[in-house]
């Protein structure tokens, strides 16, 4: 991949908002919305719930950290936070399509749906603020 892409001064303040932002989840994950977060966890999956959210968790916080702070593979982790944001999304889909209310504000279907349309945000936000998304284009055009 190309680490070498240069970013913006905008997309360096995104890439720092969006790391922070994920440290933030991590340690919610771990404490203080450690229930909430468990609503999200499909039935299918083979783990426990808890388990699940605590493992997320951990990978939220290295993932922010990431970003923040290993510059020198920010297109690498670009990707990698994209794809978890992939990843977890069939919990989003799980929590909208069996009703599970969460975090107070997910109480009505209505909501979980919008809610939804966030995770592409998120993901395009990801491949954007790293570089993720030049360094693809880029690899694209050479080939």
């Amino acid at each position: 991949m190309h680490d070498q892409i240069k970013t913006s001064r905008t997309q360096n303040i995104f890439r720092i908002l969006l790391g922070c932002f994920m440290v933030y989840a991590g340690i919610s994950h771990l404490t203080f919305n450690r229930i909430d977060f468990q609503a999200q966890v499909p039935d299918w999956v083979p783990l426990g719930k808890d388990l699940v959210v605590l493992t997320s968790g951990v990978i939220e916080i290295l993932l922010g950290l990431s970003i923040l702070f290993w510059t020198k593979q920010r297109v690498k982790v670009g990707f990698a936070l994209a794809l978890f944001f992939v990843a977890i999304f069939p919990g989003n889909i799980s929590q909208y399509l069996n009703g599970t209310d969460a975090f107070g504000v997910l109480n009505s279907d209505r909501a979980r749906f919008i809610r939804l349309f966030f995770q592409p945000v998120l993901i395009a936000w990801a491949l954007w603020s790293t570089g993720a998304w030049s360094a693809w284009i880029h690899r694209n055009k050479k080939s």
